[in-house]
């Protein structure tokens, strides 16, 4: 039995999708069971490690298997990074997180920017098998940072593709494709948007003179994950949620995207030089 033949929190599986982006696959039966579309984990790498948000892209509820997709930008998920197959993480907590709404709405599309792509997958791949016409974009600075292109690919009924330099796909962004869809005059009956703050910002900022109810899955700064310590506070229709507990999906043309945007950036400098002493105690 493939139950049997890996630790609690053990990678089985590792693979770079695109430099610095790397996908792993952990055993953790439990979380496997429950997980659904939305949700996420906290890890921990290291007794004294931080704790980290990574949203759960997939799961394998047969071999109790998650699959988690990061970005190798900050000490922990550079140490992250570093692990390989057989390693154990030290901690990982979940599902954490309200399941995304999933029912069959009509046509909708999902935008994903970045390492976002593998956020939306599951919600994309969920929202087709709920019967939904399901049209994609997908977007990146250029095609070597593109990933999950075949895996959106299969659980859509569309795929567009964007890249800052056009080196793939269309030359601009994914809020540009987005736009254009809906003034082609395409019914659209909801938007999901996952990806770096600003570009969730500008595809609500899109979508709003349509009406077109919009969601985003917020990527705030988090500790606890489970409403307690305040620190993934996030101001929408003038009230302060809670990104861990009351999200992470919320209306996007209710949040306050300036409030999120300044707090991701509050603590970029001490960020930026604990991985320069990081890379350079490494090196």
């Amino acid at each position: 039995m493939v139950r049997q033949l890996f630790r609690l929190n053990e990678i089985v599986e590792k693979k770079e999708l695109a430099p610095r982006i790397k996908e792993i696959k952990v055993y953790n039966p439990r979380i496997a069971a429950k997980a659904r579309a939305g949700q996420f984990v906290i890890v921990k790498v290291g007794e004294e490690g931080e704790r980290i948000p990574l949203t759960i892209a997939d799961w394998d509820r047969e071999k109790g298997l998650i699959t988690i997709v990061f970005q190798e930008v900050g000490v922990s998920t550079y140490k992250l990074g570093r692990l390989g197959v057989g390693d154990v993480i030290t901690d990982v907590v979940g599902p954490l997180g309200n399941p995304s709404e999933i029912e069959k709405f009509g046509t909708v599309v999902c935008v994903g920017g970045g390492v976002g792509i593998a956020a939306i997958y599951p919600m994309a791949k969920e929202l087709k098998k709920a019967g939904n016409r399901v049209i994609s974009i997908i977007g990146a600075r250029n095609k070597d940072l593109l990933i999950y292109e075949e895996e959106m690919r299969r659980v859509s009924d569309e795929l567009r593709i964007t890249t800052d330099d056009g080196s793939k796909g269309r030359k601009g962004f994914v809020s540009d494709e987005l736009r254009d869809l809906l003034n082609s005059g395409l019914k659209v009956d909801r938007v999901i948007a996952v990806g770096p703050a600003i570009m969730m910002k500008t595809c609500a900022d899109v979508t709003r003179p349509f009406n077109v109810k919009t969601i985003v899955s917020l990527n705030s700064l988090m500790l606890c994950g489970m409403g307690m310590c305040g620190a993934c506070r996030v101001e929408v229709g003038g009230k302060t949620r809670f990104v861990c507990v009351d999200g992470p999906d919320f209306d996007a043309h209710q949040v306050n995207f300036d409030v999120l945007i300044k707090r991701l950036n509050a603590y970029k400098a001490e960020e930026q030089l604990a991985l320069k002493r990081f890379l350079e105690v490494k090196a």
